[in-house]
Parts: structure tokens; C-alpha cells; sequence
């Protein structure tokens, strides 16, 4: 078996489909495999799905749950820079020796099974709860990665489930309607246990399928939500009030919506993982959450967002109004084409007066000529260089933006981690 974690990663990518082509939709493959794991519960598991605003409410969970002393278990997708980011355990990412021992635990029931061909997502996904189960977590968070019904993490049975919105987006895969994608993301809800809906108008198919299977559904707007103060907000539920709190650390006019279902859930669990009013107090504080309309400090400004759909993006464009005034905000801008381009640029272009699109490796990135002439054809008519990566482009815009102006990348995880490591480099 490989002997480092970039020799298992490269294993994973030569043996086992994934991207956009790789892509299978299905639980048989993981349960034939976590038959073999010999999986077991033992710890509350909280399944966090939706179209936007899952990563921002895994981490407000997890920081709340590790401030009140709990030993949190959570497992995100995709990474920014390093895999290990994908699996943290105590609040840190997963050290290389721990996901390798998983990994190889992965393997060989992999092979037990009957050489089961397991996407890398799934693989990735049982090397997590092994990574867990080694680690005697107190708790687990599990963020969906590809709508919930037939999502790898969906194998494992959420005590409580949260589903943060639903949108228009992976179309190809959950549906073009907003009706079957929340069908598609309402399959991570059990019966008889709390399903937590952060969006204030869920689909019916939504609503449907909890009611047929006697989920406890609550609703943002209806069972709970959330009221904004000067320098603080309160929330309210079923179970009371909470005032006083203060604003998560997290940057964005939609925190509160994330907020207040992370809070709903740990209600919801009350019983068997209580927190105390200064753990969310604390866990709001000190939450946070790299490439989530992350605002760096110095000049000029620079705002990294990993927003690659047009929900992100009107959130995005919504969080840019509200900062201060800037003569000039420059995009360093590249998306993968199998995403949305143009409505994303429609969502946004208001706030934006110079364009630098930028080129994306792999076969799914758009290149920044194709780039550049949807923006001419949306009327976009300035200059539009082209860069061949995100970092060329945020290299052009520091050197030629003025200090008073805003730096914004965006357009997906591989433009802001192209740009992190630029950052790193010049530290």
C-alpha cells in the first residue's frame, strides 16, 4: 500500500473516478464497503447539506460544540489548500500518519468487498469516520458534498440534519428545478429526528418528503430565526430566546441565517450535547472560515470568496455593498465552465469596475478567453486582459490597483487557493 498521504491521494486519482466525469450517485458502493468497516454510530452525527452556506454552518458547529469542551469531528469538501483540511478532529486538520492508517483501513475492505470501485469522494468519506472512530470524537459533523439522497455521506444516519438552502446549482445531477433539488437534499432528514431548514421558503418537495417520513421539520421564518440588534442579535425558537449574542466572526449579511441553524440543531441535541450560553457566545467569536468573503487585512483591500453559483454570488454582491466605499474593485475572476458564468457575472457585475479573468486547470476550467467573451457579451466593454491562473492575475491587479481600491477573488475554490498560496509565497 502507498506509504505518504501524496501517494495515497495520487492512488486515490489513478484507481478511482473523480471531478465532474467520476461523478456516480449511489450509497451501494459506500454501504458494501462500511459493511466491512464494520461501522457503528456511537456519537451524535449532525449531516449538514444545502446549495450555499454549508461550510460557514459546519464550522459555527463545530467552534460552539469545541468551546463547550467537546471533541468535534468534522468533515468538509472540497480543500482549499491541503487535504488534511477536509478532516479535523479537536479543531485541527487530520495529521498525515492518522488519514493514512484510515486510508489503508478503507482499502482493505475495499478489497474485502469484492474490489468495489469507490469514487474518490467515497473513499474519502469512510476514511473520515474511520479517522474519527480512531480519535474517540465526542461528536460528528458531516457536510454533504453532492445533493444528500445519494451523497457517500448520507450512508451514515443523521441524529439531526440540516439542509441551509436550496438553489439552482450541479443541475445536471439533482435536477433544473428547485422542487427536485429539494427532494434530492431533504433525503439527508431521518424519521422521528430534527431536520433543520435554513431556507425561509423551501421547496414542497421538501416539506413533503419530511412529513411522509415523520422528520421533526423546522423551518427559518416559521419554528425559528433570528432578530437583528446594533451590535447584537437575539434568536428565538421554540424552546425560548436567546439575546445578546454577538455577531458571528464570520463576514457576510447571511451569517445570521447559518447561525441561527446551527443553533437550531445543537437545541435539537440538547439532551445529549448540551452548551451553555458563553459556549456560543464564544464559538460566534472566534469562528472561522478561510475563503468565506474573507477580508484580508492592509491595502488595498483584498476579499477572497469562494463563490462559484449565482445564490453565492448575489450574497456576495450584497456583502460588497456594505463595506466601505472604494474607487475601483478589481476581479481576479475564474470559474469552472460546467458552472453557471453568466448568471454569476449577472449577480454581481454591479459591483465590480475591472475585470481580470483568468484561466483554470483541469478539464472542467474555463479558460480565460471564454471568460472574457461572455463578459463582452453580457456588455462588459473595458479592456478585459487575460491571465493564464489566479495568481498572475492577483500579481497585475496589486501592481496596478491603487491603495485606496478593493481586490476581490473569486469564482470558485481553485481561483482563492491559486491566490492563498500567491499570498504564502510572498510572506
Amino acid at each position: 500500500m502507498p506509504d505518504s498521504l501524496s501517494a495515497w491521494l495520487a492512488h486515490l486519482e489513478a484507481g478511482h473516478p473523480q471531478g465532474a466525469a467520476g461523478i456516480t450517485l449511489g450509497l451501494s458502493r459506500v454501504a458494501a464497503v462500511a459493511a466491512h468497516l464494520g461501522v457503528l454510530q456511537a456519537v451524535p452525527v449532525i449531516t449538514v447539506a444545502g446549495t450555499n452556506g454549508k461550510g460557514s454552518t459546519c464550522a459555527m458547529l463545530e467552534c460552539i460544540l469545541g468551546s463547550a469542551g467537546y471533541r468535534v469531528g468534522l468533515y468538509t469538501s472540497p480543500h482549499l489548500l491541503d487535504y488534511n483540511e477536509r478532516v479535523r478532529i479537536g479543531g485541527m486538520a487530520a495529521s498525515d500518519a492518522v488519514l493514512c492508517t484510515a486510508f489503508a483501513s478503507v482499502e482493505a475492505a475495499r478489497q474485502a468487498a469484492g474490489g468495489v470501485n469507490l469514487s474518490y469522494f467515497e473513499f474519502g468519506t469512510l476514511a473520515a469516520w474511520q479517522c474519527f472512530g480512531a480519535e474517540r470524537v465526542d461528536a460528528v459533523i458531516l457536510e454533504v458534498g453532492l445533493g444528500g439522497r445519494l451523497d457517500a455521506v448520507n450512508c451514515f444516519d443523521a441524529d439531526c440534519a440540516i439542509v441551509t438552502s436550496i438553489e439552482l446549482d450541479h443541475t445536471e445531477y439533482l435536477g433544473d428545478t428547485r422542487e427536485a433539488i429539494g427532494f434530492e437534499k431533504a433525503g439527508v432528514f431521518r424519521a422521528g429526528r430534527p431536520a433543520i431548514c435554513g431556507d425561509r421558503e423551501p421547496p414542497q418537495s421538501l416539506v413533503a418528503h419530511a412529513l411522509a417520513i415523520g422528520a421533526d421539520l423546522q423551518v427559518l421564518g416559521r419554528d425559528f430565526g433570528y432578530l437583528r440588534q446594533e451590535s447584537q442579535w437575539q434568536y428565538r425558537s421554540r424552546a425560548g430566546k436567546k439575546s445578546g449574542l454577538a455577531y458571528p466572526a464570520l463576514h457576510g449579511v447571511h451569517q445570521l441565517h447559518n447561525a441561527s441553524s446551527a443553533l437550531a440543531a445543537l437545541e435539537a441535541l440538547a439532551a445529549r450535547l448540551p452548551v451553555a450560553m458563553q459556549d456560543i457566545r464564544r464559538g460566534l467569536s472566534e469562528v472561522e472560515l478561510p475563503g468565506r468573503f474573507q477580508v484580508l487585512p492592509g491595502r488595498p483591500t483584498i476579499v477572497l470568496d469562494v463563490a462559484h453559483n449565482p445564490q453565492a454570488a448575489r450574497a456576495l454582491s450584497d456583502n460588497l455593498g456594505n463595506m466601505a466605499f472604494h474607487p475601483e474593485t478589481w476581479a481576479v475572476f475564474g470559474m469552472l465552465r460546467d458552472k453557471d458564468i453568466r448568471a454569476v457575472v449577472s449577480a454581481i457585475k454591479d459591483r465590480i469596475t475591472r475585470w481580470l479573468p483568468c484561466s483554470l486547470p483541469g478539464p472542467r476550467g474555463a479558460e480565460a478567453a471564454e471568460v472574457a467573451q461572455m463578459l463582452r457579451e453580457m456588455g462588459i466593454t473595458e479592456s478585459l486582459p487575460q491571465f493564464d491562473g489566479p495568481a498572475a492575475a492577483f500579481r497585475h491587479a496589486r501592481g496596478t490597483a491603487n491603495e485606496s481600491d478593493r481586490i476581490l477573488v473569486f469564482g470558485s475554490f481553485l481561483t482563492v487557493a491559486d491566490v492563498l498560496r500567491e499570498l504564502a509565497r510572498k510572506a
